[in-house]
């Protein structure tokens, strides 16, 4: 089955036509038009800006992955949740190939999209990767942190989410006032493999909450009061300078001078523990049977790395057969995994007439 897949729920304009089927799935073409310059001089994402934006790129780039190649047997598009301004132009594209094809089309939750991410396995050979139900995963980016229970195709339960503003939130709005570079949450993490990540004791909010929810607004608010407080070293680099300088060298073995380095790990280093904290916790009391991570910050290896640690400590019975993350090119936002999604809507015949097909920027599946 041949499928064209958009997403423009953020700050990307992303179109992909791929093959699925239950053995393999095989992306055909796929381009992104990317916003981040766009944006970089606002510090983050300004909607009004972003949609604009979008229409300017969703028939040039619609045009560039189908030139050559014949309609589609269906169409997936990001209906919710995001940004409505953005989101509004993917659906109407959908909606109007739809009719002129008379082609079916599919909704597809962008957090299911960020969940089957996981499902491409290999970077020359394209495997469709089996899920063994149950499935827990841990879906953490910019605009979302939850963590969601999923009992088979199309079947989701929630069993926590942030409360206020989700991990990826947090890193860019700190990375700002560190006047790094938007998006900065790969900056810190950047800076981060050369810190102390006990260097500062930021708290960890409601890691010991007996739930599965989080709160990341607090540990920003700390890291911004920390920044008001104290001098980081004088002579770290600055903006997007991850060069070593040898003043650095000279300072960074002096236990009571923090750097911009340890900053940034120390600061990475709560988050992580976290994420990894309830992420555990929620293994051990569902004992799923494949758990996955997915989402823009779960290509951060630390994070990766930390919750391997973790599993390996957990008994026999408790620990997960398998543990997916997306390939580094799909963690972020992109059509392809909203196509892969929308495949299993799609053989399901779970079809959305073009007419019916709207946007919801707070849509939920569960």
């Amino acid at each position: 089955m041949k499928i064209l897949a958009i997403e423009s729920s953020c700050d990307d304009t992303s179109v992909t036509l791929l093959e699925a089927d239950e053995q393999k799935i095989q992306p055909i073409e796929e381009k992104t038009a990317s916003q981040i310059e766009v944006h970089k001089k606002y510090g983050g994402v300004v909607p009004e800006i972003a949609g604009r934006k979008h229409a300017e790129k969703i028939v040039p780039t619609i045009e560039a992955v189908m030139e050559d190649h014949e309609e589609p047997d269906a169409i997936a598009v990001t209906a919710g949740p995001g940004l409505m301004t953005g989101l509004l132009v993917g659906v109407e594209a959908a909606r109007t190939l739809s009719y002129l094809w008379n082609v079916p089309v599919v909704p597809v939750n962008h957090i299911e999209g960020h969940i089957y991410s996981v499902k491409i396995q290999g970077e020359k050979e394209f495997n469709n990767e089996k899920f063994e139900f149950p499935v827990l995963s841990l879906v953490v980016s910019g605009g979302h942190t939850e963590i969601i229970l999923i009992e088979e195709h199309g079947k989701y339960k929630k069993i926590g989410g942030t409360r206020d503003d989700a991990a990826g939130e947090a890193f860019d709005k700190v990375a700002k006032m560190l006047d790094l570079d938007y998006p900065g949450g790969p900056k810190i993490s950047k800076l981060a493999t050369e810190g102390d990540r006990g260097a500062i004791n930021f708290p960890r909010p409601m890691i010991n909450s007996g739930n599965y929810d989080f709160s990341f607004s607090g540990i920003k608010t700390s890291a911004m009061y920390w920044l008001k407080d104290n001098d980081l070293a004088s002579m770290r680099p600055t903006g997007n300078d991850f060069s070593h300088k040898s003043a650095f060298e000279e300072i960074n073995g002096d236990p009571d001078i923090i750097t911009r380095y340890d900053f940034c790990a120390s600061f990475e280093q709560a988050i992580i523990d976290v994420l990894v904290e309830k992420t555990i916790n929620a293994v051990e009391e569902y004992k799923p049977k494949t758990l996955i991570v997915s989402g823009g910050v779960s290509a951060n290896k630390k994070l990766r790395s930390n919750l391997s640690e973790k599993l390996t400590q957990l008994k026999n019975k408790n620990r997960p057969n398998k543990t997916l993350h997306p390939l580094q090119k799909y963690c972020m936002d992109n059509a392809t995994m909203i196509g892969i999604a929308g495949y299993y809507h799609a053989k399901n015949k779970d079809f959305t007439p073009w007419q019916k097909l709207d946007a919801n920027p707070n849509w939920k599946i569960y």
